[in-house]
């Protein structure tokens, strides 16, 4: 299996776009000579803990035992990795469910295929010297609010808790601050008063007492308080296209990913960590545990996603999004996932 990674190794975005013009068709899966088909993936932020399953699944051996070719790819924003799907530069990518709808607004089918959480597993930080100021939606009016990049799946919640607070998008100013250090950074200089942001940024941030926790939507319980309900996130998304012309791999795809959240479920945060590759704990497994036990309980143990979860995420960006609210009586759930691979994949399980 190939990996493409900029996790551990600075390397330029540009560089690992380059080695995806070879093949500008996302809706052809190269078999090869031996008939193994290779898959490119695009991750929307290898390291972070939402997509744990992307890299998880390679070390455990779950693409392998399906029989399948995985070249991985970092993108550091879930819109970035959304662009390359469309620009067929890629056939998949684990993103958040709710770049299906978005998309399905601008007549584009894209579907999830496997749910890997029903939860965004993100929190809303604030800088600790601001916590006294910011301590809701209705707080937002003229701040400057991180999200990963515009279009992102941060700025629609960014949006969501904005406008579930009285605020509009236009009251604030979303800035581009990717994740990991350069979300660190743009807190410490004050470029930004708070910002959405995943683990292992959260445990770095609260670890060292730069940042508190304003929204905590890594359970449950915090996502239904924060969104009104469930908001079905991290999941393996492709073109309608590609899902209904290789089935066959999608199924594959799906066996791995399910094999993966079962193996996720039945292990400890710490057992996690030891197989992970050193680079994803930054030279500090301690907080990299921290991290996994705090957000682990976000992932779905089978696969599937909560119906009802999904009508929440319209709802929420039918009221917050610019794309989808003037389209959101038209959106057609039932094209923006599907749950007939990860059935069929606990079908073979169970014989």
């Amino acid at each position: 299996m190939r990996l493409r990674r900029t996790v551990g190794i600075v390397t330029a975005a540009a560089v690992a776009m380059a080695g995806l013009t070879a093949c500008r068709d996302s809706r052809v899966i190269d078999l090869g000579d031996s008939g193994t088909p290779h898959v490119k993936l695009m991750v929307g932020g290898l390291s972070k803990v939402i997509y744990l399953p992307g890299q998880l699944a390679q070390q455990i051996g779950a693409y392998r035992k399906q029989g399948l070719d995985i070249e991985l790819f970092d993108q550091p924003s879930g819109a970035n990795a959304e662009t390359s799907l469309l620009a067929g530069e890629v056939q998949a990518v684990i993103g958040f469910y709710d770049h299906t709808v978005d998309l399905q607004a601008k007549e584009q089918c894209i579907t999830s295929v496997v749910q890997f959480s029903n939860v965004p597993g993100e929190a809303e930080m604030v800088a600790t010297d601001k916590a006294g100021q910011l301590r809701s939606g209705a707080d937002f009016k003229g701040r400057n609010l991180g999200v990963t990049s515009l279009g992102s799946s941060t700025d629609f919640l960014t949006k969501a808790l904005a406008s579930r607070g009285g605020v509009s998008s236009k009251e604030y100013t979303p800035v581009k601050v990717g994740a990991g250090q350069t979300f660190i950074s743009a807190l410490q200089q004050g470029s930004i008063d708070a910002g959405m942001t995943t683990d292992p940024t959260i445990a770095q941030l609260t670890n060292t007492g730069q940042a508190k926790v304003l929204y905590d939507m890594r359970n449950e319980e915090g996502t239904r308080a924060a969104l009104g309900g469930l908001y079905p996130a991290s999941s393996l998304y492709m073109s309608c296209e590609i899902v209904k012309r290789y089935p066959d791999i999608v199924q594959k795809l799906a066996n791995a990913f399910v094999e993966t959240l079962s193996w996720i479920s039945s292990h400890t945060p710490e057992q996690i960590a030891d197989i992970m590759p050193k680079s994803f704990a930054g030279g500090d497994k301690a907080l990299y545990v921290k991290s996994l036990r705090d957000s682990i309980g976000m992932f779905t143990k089978d696969g599937r996603m909560d119906p009802d979860g999904a009508k929440n995420v319209l709802k929420v960006l039918g009221e917050s999004s610019s794309n989808v609210k003037p389209h959101k009586d038209r959106i057609d759930l039932s094209q923006t996932y599907t749950t007939r691979f990860v059935d069929a994949a606990h079908a073979q399980v169970a014989r």
